[in-house]
């Protein structure tokens, strides 16, 4: 059973920077494509970013592309996102999730594990 566990989040002004990360416990988060996610109040679960299993090819949603980066750390068993220049918008609960699939797109229904999630707010 994979299980994962994001950290990292809290609450920063616009501009600022965070970066999330996410754990696995029962896992080898190489061998999964990690994707994050984000939902604010009131709407849908958006996909933000993932990383591949295959060879860590990346893929970010338009609206944080520039500013957000997804890696990996193998020697951790992490995956961080780390995010710059914070808009209000970007506040949101953030989950991580894993794939089976080697390049999955930005859509939930394509992962198989998903975190809990952790808050991030952007305000002033």
């Amino acid at each position: 059973q994979v299980q994962l566990e994001e950290s990292g989040g809290g609450l920063v002004q616009p501009g600022g920077s965070l970066t999330l990360s996410c754990a696995a416990s029962g896992a080898t988060l190489d061998h999964y494509a990690i994707g994050w996610f984000r939902q604010a109040p009131g709407k849908e679960r958006e996909g933000v970013s993932r990383i591949s299993s295959s060879d860590s090819s990346t893929r970010y949603a338009g609206s944080v592309k520039g500013r957000f980066t997804i890696s990996r750390d193998s020697a951790k068993n992490t995956v961080s996102l780390q995010m710059n220049s914070l808009k209000p918008e970007d506040t949101a609960v953030y989950y991580c999730a894993a794939a089976w699939l080697p390049t999955p797109n930005l859509n939930s229904y394509e992962y198989d594990y998903w975190g809990q999630g952790t808050q991030v707010t952007v305000s002033s």
